[in-house]
């Protein structure tokens, strides 16, 4: 018996040592990083008899089969991916927005073969036997490809022209001519994308016959001169990109017949100057297109539907706002063609309405206490959406096509769970997909029908970050407004956190607008841990001007960028501070773009309470940023000159106390080098000492080994200059 003793004495000793956890310390983020990669699956891609689902893991095709319950394996990606055509020669370098968006994978209708793009090809998989033909095989890149509703077709960008391709027989019509860099046939510019998601400016009609697509006319746009400095001549890499108040882009609506011939042009207004065109598409009954239109300042919109042959147009719906209107989503429309959902604010939350493209006024679908509303699906009797009624909890809701449950039955909870659902549903809505976390469970995705009975786990959570590391706990909480509601905070404690101590703060924020950051969703490895592992608490508040509790609490930013949000942020300070394990002399701030403009604003207009800040890709002037989104909050510079003023940090310079360090991408396409030079210029006149770290990459966000740097480089000055103590043993 004694050796069994002894082998269940070992095991426990092993199991001891095997539930130590590592700390969550810069070198442990970034091998939890590199191992977690590999695991990744993508999205999932639904048929169109909403019964299976198509999916990437790693480099292989898979298709998951409801009734079975289970994914197949159709074939290695691999292959096809090292096929596609690469160009002959490096080509320009071209500013395009991160949220233009393609659909790699898509669906044949009648659900026998998909169409895959990879490297700038096209290739058709038989997901009957495996097999694969390549459809197109060009030095030059076909993009954002579109296949046609009968599946007959694919439409395709090249060089700014628009073209379609026989599937079976491979003849190529093109459909437009004279497209260039800046004259884009079914390409949006570099801000519309940016600023209200306009990912793709091309749209296949219903019956197949037509194509109705966006020209943009971007030669008006500024240029800004950016340069690559990196080799041994500087290279002249210029990007249109429209200032506040400056021009936008010339955009008309076209249709083309897919087997060619004459554009028949509909004209949208003054888009350089007065309008935006935020969405397009076509009614159902494929004799008529839709345009959202917007004026300048985005607080007057319209709904209007083109007749397609003799262009007359009429007004489905309009609203006005004081502020401005939040464009999110597409409209969906019902089978019947004649009505459509979609999203408003105009009664204060975001909810569900039902429209008529007879201009009758909408009918409500949900009641006005739903927040940040994102429409899923419908079918023939209900429409299903994701919401927030408690803040920060997004669960999964149905509601009654009739309005029902907007005239005294509140929507149907589907997903219970508090947390963060995030959910999509085929065809027919029969079955949903639901990728639930919170802040104690990372993200899993579940197989579940319509009403939310779970058939199966469709890609299980990963577990090992709470096993294998010591995954700080978050708290949330609610703090006393200034501007009468209250704010929500979420902090996380270092390890063996004494109350009685006290401890220097790291300050995250975001704090503008279409951003919450304080959610019961699950936070990932990342900074945050390895600042509290180091001996910092971590704090952050979502200030006025932040997005999911209703209008109204954006509005107070309107005209003013940066004065609500200031006053929040000390109100979270001042209440964190009462709490007492606070030492308010060593309370840093942290924040890359909105957050770079807060970290800045914080240290220069509240120089008593910060000590000291890293504020990454800043906004120092609104004057430097692009037109959609300033003219949005702030309108225009010549109608409000004194906000552009006081929002500007330049003058401000002179207020530094604390120690700054600003990092920035010199080629930075979203926010403007030319931001942090100004502010860098100013702190020099005012002789104020600060920290610089510049890189290189060609985007808004630093990535790969420089952001490896970049992460060690922010430690080590929040280390330098809050002094943390050292933790507890």
């Amino acid at each position: 018996m004694r050796p069994v003793f002894l082998l269940i004495l070992l095991q426990a000793g092993a199991a001891v040592l095997t539930a130590e956890k590592k700390p969550v310390t810069l070198e442990a983020l970034h091998q939890w990083r590199a191992r977690s990669r590999p695991a990744r699956i993508g999205e999932a891609v639904w048929a169109p008899d909403g019964k299976t689902f198509l999916f990437r893991q790693s480099s292989e095709l898979m298709l998951y089969d409801i009734a079975r319950k289970r994914a197949r394996r159709v074939l290695d990606l691999g292959p096809l991916d090292a096929a596609a055509k690469q160009p002959p020669n490096p080509e320009k370098f071209e500013w395009e927005n991160r949220r233009v968006g393609e659909q790699p994978l898509q669906w044949e209708p009648a659900g026998n073969a998909a169409l895959y793009a990879s490297g700038g090809d096209l290739f058709w998989i038989d997901l009957s036997n495996s097999k694969y033909r390549q459809l197109t095989d060009t030095a030059i890149a076909e993009r954002d490809p579109k296949l046609s509703p009968d599946g007959k077709t694919v439409a395709f960008l090249r060089d700014w022209d628009l073209y379609t391709l026989d599937v079976q027989n491979g003849k190529e019509i093109r459909l437009t001519t004279g497209g260039t860099a800046t004259l884009r046939n079914g390409a949006p510019d570099w801000v519309y994308p940016e600023e209200l998601a306009l990912g793709s400016a091309y749209w296949w009609s219903p019956d197949s016959h037509s194509i109705a697509y966006l020209q943009f006319d971007i030669s008006g746009e500024p240029l800004y001169p950016h340069e690559d400095l990196r080799g041994t001549r500087a290279v002249y890499e210029p990007q249109r990109y429209p200032q506040a108040g400056e021009d936008n882009a010339s955009i008309r609506l076209g249709i083309v017949e897919a087997r060619g011939g004459n554009t028949k042009w509909i004209g949208l207004g003054d888009t350089a100057k007065q309008f935006l065109i935020p969405r397009a598409g076509w009614v159902p009954d494929s004799k008529s297109v839709y345009v959202v239109r917007t004026n300048r300042v985005q607080s007057e919109l319209e709904f209007l539907t083109f007749n397609v042959n003799s262009g007359k147009n009429s007004l489905a719906y309009g609203e006005t706002d004081k502020y401005w209107i939040n464009v999110v989503g597409n409209p969906l429309f019902l089978k019947n063609g004649k009505e459509f959902l979609w999203t408003s604010e105009r009664e204060g939350g975001r909810q569900v309405y039902r429209y008529s493209l007879n201009g009758a006024n909408p009918v409500a679908l949900t009641d006005d206490h739903r927040l940040n509303t994102a429409l899923v699906c419908a079918n023939d009797e209900n429409v299903f959406f994701t919401s927030d009624i408690e803040i920060g909890q997004r669960r999964f809701y149905s509601a009654k096509l009739d309005g029902s449950s907007a005239r005294g039955g509140d929507p149907k909870t589907i997903f219970r769970e508090a947390g963060t659902h995030r959910v999509s549903m085929g065809p027919g809505c029969a079955y949903a997909l639901d990728n639930y976390s919170s802040l104690n469970s990372p993200p899993e995705t579940t197989l579940n029908i319509a009403a939310g009975e779970e058939l199966a786990v469709f890609r299980a959570a990963d577990k090992r970050v709470t096993t294998d590391l010591d995954f700080l706990p978050t708290a949330i909480l609610q703090v006393p407004g200034p501007g009468g509601p209250a704010l929500f905070a979420r902090i996380i404690k270092p390890p063996h956190f004494d109350p009685l101590k006290k401890y220097p703060v790291i300050v995250q924020v975001y704090g503008g607008p279409h951003v919450q950051s304080v959610r019961n969703a699950w936070p990932g490895v990342n900074m945050d841990q390895v600042f509290a592992h180091a001996g910092f608490v971590v704090w952050q508040v979502d200030n006025r001007g932040t997005t999911g509790r209703g209008h109204s609490f954006e509005a107070p930013v309107f005209r003013n960028l940066g004065k609500a949000e200031l006053e929040d942020q000390r109100a979270g300070i001042e209440y964190l501070i009462s709490l007492g394990f606070v030492d308010r002399d060593r309370i840093g701030v942290n924040g890359w773009s909105y957050g770079g403009f807060m970290t800045l604003n914080m240290l220069l207009n509240a120089p008593d309470l910060f000590n000291a800040g890293f504020a990454g890709a800043p906004v120092t002037n609104w004057l430097n940023y692009d037109t959609i989104y300033t003219e949005r909050y702030m309108g225009l510079p010549k109608d409000n000159a004194a906000g552009y003023a006081r929002s500007s940090l330049i003058p401000k310079a002179r207020n530094l106390q604390g120690q700054l360090m600003i990092a920035h991408n010199i080629e930075d396409d979203n926010v403007l080098f030319q931001n942090t030079l100004q502010m860098i210029q100013a702190l020099e006149f005012e002789g104020k000492r600060f920290e610089l770290a510049l890189y290189t990459q060609k985007t808004h966000g630093v990535g790969g080994a420089d952001q490896r740097q970049m992460e060690a480089t922010m430690l080590d000055f929040f280390q330098r200059h809050l002094k943390p103590a050292p933790p507890a043993r």
